[in-house]
C-alpha cells in the first residue's frame, strides 16, 4: 500500500474550469451531480444492532451442517466433525465489518497541515469482500483520495474503512459508494476520489469461469465530480509509472 500526498502545485484557480471548458461556443461545464441515493445507517453506523435478533452460534453450526447435507457429504465422517464450528468462526472473522463503525474511524483528524490544499491519495489498498450475490469472494486494491480543508485523518484509517466495508456482504458498486459517501459525510472535504480494482471469483471460478478478468468501479465527489481535470489526475497518479 502506498501513501502519496501530491505537492501542492502552482496554477489556475478551480473558478477557471469553465472558461477551459468551453470551446467554440459549445458549453461543456459538468453538469452538477444528484447526491448520493444511499442509507447514511450504511456508511456511518455499524450494521448491526445491539438489540437486533441474530440465530445463536448452535443454530449457526446446524445450518452449516445442513449445506454439507445438502451437497451430498456424510457430516459424520472424522473430517467434517469440526468444520460447523470452523465455519462459523471464519464468517465472525471475514464478517466482522457488521459490527464497527465507520465514523469512529474517520473521527479523529489533525491540523497541523500548514495550509496544504492539493489532494491526499493513499494508493493500492489491499482488500477481500464477499459478494451478496453469491457469498463468493471478490478482491483487489482501492485507491482513495480527498481535498482536505484545514484538518487531515490518519492515512491508516482510510484503509481501515476500506477493511469495515470489505469485511460485509454487498457489490463492488456498492463498495465504492459506502466509502466516498462515509469520507464525504465525516470530514466534509472539498471532493472526495474512489477507485477500486478487483476480481471477483464468482465469475472466475464458476459461471463463465473468466480468470483474471478485473472489474473497475469509480465514484468522484465535490471538485473530482465537478472538474474533469482533477478527475485525470487522479487517475493519471493512479495508474502512474512510479507504481
Amino acid at each position: 500500500m502506498d501513501a502519496l500526498i501530491k505537492p501542492l502545485r502552482a496554477g489556475k484557480a478551480a473558478d477557471d474550469k469553465s472558461s477551459a471548458l468551453e470551446t467554440k461556443g459549445t458549453d461543456l461545464r459538468v453538469p452538477e451531480g444528484r447526491p448520493a441515493q444511499l442509507d447514511p445507517s450504511d456508511y456511518l453506523e455499524a450494521a448491526v444492532r445491539p438489540d437486533q435478533p441474530r440465530p445463536s452460534r448452535d443454530e449457526a453450526e446446524q445450518a452449516v451442517k445442513t449445506l454439507l447435507s445438502y451437497i451430498g457429504e456424510n457430516t459424520g465422517r472424522e473430517g467434517l466433525l469440526d468444520t460447523p464450528r470452523r465455519v462459523v468462526e471464519a464468517f465472525d472473522e471475514l464478517f466482522q465489518g457488521y459490527q464497527q463503525c465507520p465514523t469512529e474511524v474517520l473521527n479523529r483528524t489533525f491540523g497541523e497541515t500548514a495550509g496544504y490544499d492539493d489532494f491526499v491519495l493513499v494508493r493500492d489498498i489491499p482488500f477481500t469482500s464477499h459478494c451478496e450475490h453469491h457469498m463468493m469472494p471478490f478482491y483487489g486494491h482501492a485507491h482513495i483520495a480527498y481535498v482536505p480543508v484545514e484538518r487531515v485523518v490518519g492515512l491508516s484509517k482510510l484503509a481501515r474503512l476500506v477493511d469495515i466495508f470489505g469485511h460485509r456482504l454487498q457489490t463492488q458498486e456498492h463498495l465504492t459508494a459506502q466509502l466516498a459517501a462515509a469520507i464525504d459525510e465525516v470530514l466534509k472535504p472539498r471532493g472526495v476520489a474512489v477507485m477500486i480494482e478487483a476480481e471477483h471469483t464468482c465469475m472466475s471460478v464458476r459461471g463463465v469461469r473468466k480468470h483474471g478478468a478485473s472489474t473497475l468501479t469509480t465514484r468522484f465527489t465535490g471538485i473530482f465530480r465537478d472538474n474533469h481535470a482533477e478527475q485525470a489526475r487522479f487517475m493519471s497518479v493512479v495508474r502512474g509509472p512510479q507504481r
